[in-house]
């Protein structure tokens, strides 16, 4: 399923355009702090295939109070490239 360009985010990685988007809300689990913070990123000329992204800490706003860093442009821009190398 691809992104929606509202609430998206653009981002270029090594001449490449790509969109990336986090939940406002997070998920049962997510708002739990059950499971980690995830987001999505997907080609912007031409989508298809998406790339859901799992980081190591809750989501920011999770109901329980545990601290977690926001998702940043440089965190998104290393998660693609990683991606990128490993194929």
């Amino acid at each position: 399923m691809a992104i929606g360009r509202k609430g998206s985010r653009r981002i270029v990685v090594d001449g490449t355009t790509y969109r990336w988007r986090l939940r406002g809300r997070p998920t049962y689990s997510q708002g739990l702090c059950w499971s980690p913070c995830t987001y999505a990123v997907e080609h912007a000329d031409a989508p298809g295939t998406t790339l859901v992204v799992t980081t190591d800490q809750p989501h920011v706003n999770n109901w329980v109070g545990e601290s977690g860093s926001p998702v940043l442009p440089e965190d998104v821009a290393v998660a693609i490239a990683a991606a990128l190398q490993k194929g």
